[in-house]
């Protein structure tokens, strides 16, 4: 039986890193929400339940309800079945199999989770007809493009350079597909280098931050030359909620209601710059090891926000030396207050 409950949304990936935050921010506009997990092993679990404990806590402490199903999302029947059971009025497709370098070592994994998982919830928001379908892209698929800062011009992602832009890049052209053929409202967001609190173990910031507090070397490749856009979590979730408020924009010569955008500073920093920050706010001096440019590797990334400004008003309010100080006391607090008690 559908639910009568007209605020309803799904969150694919909901214990993941963007995806926790989007839940909370979601619950705290009075969405009921529903996300699903699959709690795999890519980085530690812990952390991942933790994450979980958190939305159920926020949930509690705001009255708006929060339901999770440990769900992969490669399984077509648990979907199909929550889809049915449900009535969403936005699904925010955040679920995927993350990581640039790993998709070059265990590619299968890509494949099923952001090409499978991924037409699986696309058909059914299809089928049951969903008012808008949100999903998550990456600032990789621009790859091989040398012209600063990266637009959002069809032809500007036509050369990832990794399996794992090449899946998202995929996810993109599928969507372009889905929105023409049946009219759907599609919005694609191209995320830049995310950073924060309740981040993957598995991003820059976390792994120098946790390796100069223990006292080990961290691995600086192409020698420091590597330039980011990072973009704070929290303004990825602002242009997440704006992107999902966004109006109808039928592009009558393509025929789609498709949105692809940037969401990132559209101001990249230096990785050096990133680590010397990093060392001022742990107080503490990085032990480092310069290594080679790695296969996969983007020398620079770079977000044209032109195009979201212009649609959603959208600007980001936290810079870098902000953003890591705040990510630093998350850090110190969850890792070492947390084990104290």
């Amino acid at each position: 039986m559908k639910s009568i409950n007209n605020k309803i949304v799904l969150v694919t990936g909901c214990a993941g890193f963007i995806g926790f935050h989007t839940s909370i921010k979601l619950l705290s506009e009075k969405y009921t929400v529903i996300g699903i997990d699959n709690l795999n092993n890519y980085y530690d679990k812990s952390l991942k339940k933790n994450r979980l404990r958190e939305i159920l806590r926020y949930s509690k402490k705001s009255k708006n309800k929060f339901i999770f199903f440990k769900y992969d999302i490669n399984n077509k029947k648990n979907i199909t079945g929550l889809f049915k059971k449900y009535n969403f009025v936005k699904v925010f497709h955040l679920a995927a199999q993350a990581g640039v370098r790993n998709s070059i070592k265990n590619p299968y994994d890509y494949f099923s989770t952001n090409l499978i998982g991924f037409c699986n919830i696309l058909e059914n928001c299809k089928t049951y007809k969903i008012n808008h379908f949100i999903f998550a892209s990456s600032s990789s698929v621009y790859g091989g493009e040398t012209k600063f800062p990266y637009k959002e011009s069809y032809s500007s992602a036509d050369r990832p350079i990794q399996l794992y832009a090449a899946t998202k890049r995929s996810n993109e052209i599928l969507a372009y597909s889905y929105s023409h053929l049946y009219k759907m409202k599609i919005t694609g967001l191209r995320f830049f280098t995310v950073y924060g609190p309740w981040g993957r173990p598995d991003m820059a910031i976390f792994k120098f931050t946790k390796k100069i507090l223990e006292n080990k070397n961290i691995e600086i490749y192409n020698r420091g030359d590597h330039y980011r856009d990072f973009t704070y979590i929290d303004d990825i979730v602002d242009g997440i909620i704006k992107s999902s408020k966004r109006k109808n924009s039928v592009n009558k010569k393509l025929n789609t209601n498709l949105e692809i955008l940037n969401i990132g500073c559209g101001a990249p920093s230096k990785l050096m710059n990133c680590i010397t920050l990093i060392e001022k706010h742990l107080g503490k001096v990085a032990k480092k090891k310069f290594l080679s440019m790695q296969k996969g590797d983007m020398h620079k990334t770079y977000a044209s926000t032109k195009k979201i400004k212009k649609l959603l008003n959208y600007e980001t309010t936290v810079d870098l030396n902000e953003g890591i100080k705040r990510f630093i006391l998350w850090y110190k607090n969850y890792y070492y207050k947390k084990n104290d008690k």
